[in-house]
Protein backbone atom coordinates (compact mmCIF):
# COMPACT_ATOMS: atom_id res chain seq x y z
CA UNK A 1 0.00 0.00 0.00
CA UNK A 2 1.66 3.80 -1.21
CA UNK A 3 -0.06 6.75 -1.09
CA UNK A 4 -2.87 6.33 -3.93
CA UNK A 5 -3.75 2.64 -3.40
CA UNK A 6 -7.09 1.98 -2.15
CA UNK A 7 -7.79 -0.01 0.71
CA UNK A 8 -10.68 -2.59 0.40
CA UNK A 9 -13.65 -2.11 2.55
CA UNK A 10 -13.70 -3.96 5.93
CA UNK A 11 -14.92 -4.42 9.24
CA UNK A 12 -11.50 -4.92 12.10
CA UNK A 13 -12.66 -6.52 15.50
CA UNK A 14 -10.21 -4.99 18.07
CA UNK A 15 -9.30 -6.93 21.46
CA UNK A 16 -12.16 -4.93 23.35
CA UNK A 17 -15.02 -2.67 21.89
CA UNK A 18 -17.55 -2.71 18.70
CA UNK A 19 -16.02 -3.55 15.21
CA UNK A 20 -14.26 -0.72 13.35
CA UNK A 21 -14.68 0.16 9.77
CA UNK A 22 -11.81 1.00 7.75
CA UNK A 23 -12.29 2.86 5.57
CA UNK A 24 -14.69 5.45 7.88
CA UNK A 25 -17.12 7.60 5.07
CA UNK A 26 -16.86 10.43 8.08
CA UNK A 27 -13.43 10.18 9.51
CA UNK A 28 -9.91 9.37 8.52
CA UNK A 29 -7.87 6.35 9.98
CA UNK A 30 -4.32 6.23 11.21
CA UNK A 31 -4.12 2.83 10.92
CA UNK A 32 -0.39 2.04 12.92
CA UNK A 33 1.49 -1.41 13.03
CA UNK A 34 3.30 -1.83 15.87
CA UNK A 35 5.39 -4.82 17.07
CA UNK A 36 4.13 -7.51 19.85
CA UNK A 37 2.34 -6.94 23.04
CA UNK A 38 3.91 -5.17 25.74
CA UNK A 39 6.83 -3.96 23.67
CA UNK A 40 8.28 -1.25 25.90
CA UNK A 41 9.29 0.69 22.42
CA UNK A 42 5.41 0.67 21.06
CA UNK A 43 3.85 1.58 24.34
CA UNK A 44 6.86 4.59 24.33
CA UNK A 45 5.29 5.85 21.33
CA UNK A 46 1.34 5.13 22.28
CA UNK A 47 1.70 7.28 25.25
CA UNK A 48 2.30 9.81 23.20
CA UNK A 49 -0.91 9.57 21.30
CA UNK A 50 -2.98 8.75 24.23
CA UNK A 51 -2.13 12.31 25.70
CA UNK A 52 -2.85 13.69 22.53
CA UNK A 53 -5.74 11.69 21.57
CA UNK A 54 -8.34 14.34 22.18
CA UNK A 55 -6.68 16.71 19.79
CA UNK A 56 -6.40 13.83 17.50
CA UNK A 57 -10.01 12.65 17.39
CA UNK A 58 -10.67 16.92 17.43
CA UNK A 59 -8.72 16.60 13.95
CA UNK A 60 -11.22 14.28 12.38
CA UNK A 61 -8.59 10.88 12.70
CA UNK A 62 -9.79 7.86 13.94
CA UNK A 63 -6.72 5.94 15.64
CA UNK A 64 -6.23 1.97 14.84
CA UNK A 65 -3.84 0.26 16.34
CA UNK A 66 -2.53 -3.43 14.87
CA UNK A 67 -0.26 -5.68 16.49
CA UNK A 68 0.99 -9.41 15.75
CA UNK A 69 0.40 -10.51 19.03
CA UNK A 70 -3.39 -13.14 19.95
CA UNK A 71 -6.20 -11.11 21.16
CA UNK A 72 -5.83 -12.33 24.87
CA UNK A 73 -2.17 -11.39 25.27
CA UNK A 74 -2.75 -8.04 24.04
CA UNK A 75 -5.87 -7.41 25.80
CA UNK A 76 -3.65 -7.72 29.36
CA UNK A 77 -1.38 -4.81 28.00
CA UNK A 78 -4.08 -2.57 25.70
CA UNK A 79 -7.05 -2.32 27.91
CA UNK A 80 -7.05 1.03 29.05
CA UNK A 81 -6.03 2.17 25.48
CA UNK A 82 -8.62 4.54 24.26
CA UNK A 83 -8.61 3.63 20.50
CA UNK A 84 -9.06 0.63 18.74
CA UNK A 85 -6.18 -1.97 19.06
CA UNK A 86 -6.39 -4.94 17.15
CA UNK A 87 -4.95 -8.30 17.01
CA UNK A 88 -3.20 -9.90 14.09
CA UNK A 89 -1.24 -12.90 14.95
CA UNK A 90 -1.15 -14.46 11.71
CA UNK A 91 0.08 -11.00 10.12
CA UNK A 92 -2.03 -10.79 7.75
CA UNK A 93 -2.47 -6.88 7.48
CA UNK A 94 1.18 -6.68 8.15
CA UNK A 95 1.61 -8.81 4.27
CA UNK A 96 -1.41 -6.98 2.84
CA UNK A 97 0.43 -3.38 3.43
CA UNK A 98 3.76 -4.78 3.42
CA UNK A 99 5.10 -4.31 6.94
CA UNK A 100 7.95 -5.71 7.48
CA UNK A 101 10.52 -7.34 10.22
CA UNK A 102 14.28 -6.88 10.17
CA UNK A 103 17.48 -6.77 12.62
CA UNK A 104 17.86 -2.84 11.84
CA UNK A 105 14.62 -2.52 13.56
CA UNK A 106 17.24 -2.94 17.09
CA UNK A 107 20.54 -2.65 15.32
CA UNK A 108 20.17 1.17 14.09
CA UNK A 109 21.39 3.58 16.12
CA UNK A 110 18.82 5.84 15.65
CA UNK A 111 16.60 2.99 17.84
CA UNK A 112 19.07 3.10 21.08
CA UNK A 113 18.09 6.53 22.30
CA UNK A 114 14.27 5.40 22.45
CA UNK A 115 15.00 1.81 23.48
CA UNK A 116 16.68 3.07 26.38
CA UNK A 117 14.27 5.13 27.57
CA UNK A 118 11.34 3.18 26.57
CA UNK A 119 13.22 0.43 28.85
CA UNK A 120 13.80 2.51 31.46
CA UNK A 121 10.16 4.03 31.48
CA UNK A 122 8.59 0.25 30.86
CA UNK A 123 10.60 -0.88 34.07
CA UNK A 124 9.93 1.51 36.17
CA UNK A 125 5.61 1.26 34.56
CA UNK A 126 6.18 -2.55 35.80
CA UNK A 127 7.49 -1.86 38.97
CA UNK A 128 4.84 0.27 39.86
CA UNK A 129 1.89 -1.75 38.64
CA UNK A 130 1.14 0.14 35.65
CA UNK A 131 2.95 -2.05 33.13
CA UNK A 132 3.14 -5.64 32.52
CA UNK A 133 6.35 -7.46 31.40
CA UNK A 134 5.67 -8.94 27.57
CA UNK A 135 5.31 -12.64 27.37
CA UNK A 136 9.45 -13.95 27.14
CA UNK A 137 8.35 -15.69 23.75
CA UNK A 138 7.17 -13.89 20.70
CA UNK A 139 5.91 -16.20 18.07
CA UNK A 140 5.80 -12.97 15.62
CA UNK A 141 9.33 -12.23 16.70
CA UNK A 142 10.89 -8.59 18.21
CA UNK A 143 12.02 -7.33 14.97
CA UNK A 144 9.05 -5.72 13.33
CA UNK A 145 9.09 -2.04 12.11
CA UNK A 146 6.31 0.22 12.79
CA UNK A 147 3.96 1.66 10.13
CA UNK A 148 1.81 4.21 9.66
CA UNK A 149 -1.12 4.50 6.83
CA UNK A 150 -3.73 7.77 6.63
CA UNK A 151 -6.64 6.41 4.89
CA UNK A 152 -8.99 8.89 3.25
CA UNK A 153 -12.76 8.04 3.74
CA UNK A 154 -12.86 6.94 0.11
CA UNK A 155 -10.53 4.24 1.43
CA UNK A 156 -7.53 5.64 -0.57
CA UNK A 157 -3.99 5.96 1.05
CA UNK A 158 -3.54 9.42 1.61
CA UNK A 159 0.27 9.13 3.25
CA UNK A 160 1.92 6.14 4.31
CA UNK A 161 5.58 5.60 6.64
CA UNK A 162 7.00 2.47 6.71
CA UNK A 163 10.03 2.68 9.83
CA UNK A 164 13.08 2.21 9.13
CA UNK A 165 13.79 1.35 12.87
CA UNK A 166 11.71 0.53 15.86
CA UNK A 167 11.05 4.02 16.71
CA UNK A 168 10.54 5.72 13.13
CA UNK A 169 6.97 6.90 12.98
CA UNK A 170 4.94 9.73 12.72
CA UNK A 171 4.71 11.91 15.50
CA UNK A 172 1.58 13.48 16.73
CA UNK A 173 2.72 17.03 15.31
CA UNK A 174 3.39 14.88 12.14
CA UNK A 175 -0.05 13.27 12.16
CA UNK A 176 -2.09 16.16 12.51
CA UNK A 177 -0.10 18.11 10.02
CA UNK A 178 -0.70 15.24 7.35
CA UNK A 179 -4.72 15.00 8.48
CA UNK A 180 -4.96 19.00 7.98
CA UNK A 181 -3.68 18.48 4.47
CA UNK A 182 -5.76 15.59 3.48
CA UNK A 183 -9.36 16.35 1.23
CA UNK A 184 -12.44 15.99 3.37
CA UNK A 185 -15.17 13.45 3.07
CA UNK A 186 -18.40 15.42 1.33
CA UNK A 187 -21.09 16.39 4.15
CA UNK A 188 -24.57 14.36 3.82
CA UNK A 189 -26.76 16.21 2.03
Amino acid sequence: MEPGSVVAARSLTPVTGPDVAVPDPARLIHLQFRRFAGCPVCHLHLRSIVRRHQEIEAAGVREVVVFHSPAEELREHTDELPFAVVADPGKRLYREFGVEQAPRALLSPRAWGPIARALLTGIWAVIRGREKLPAPSQPGGRLGLPADFLIGGDGRVIAAKRGEHAYDQWSVDELLALAARAPRPDPAP
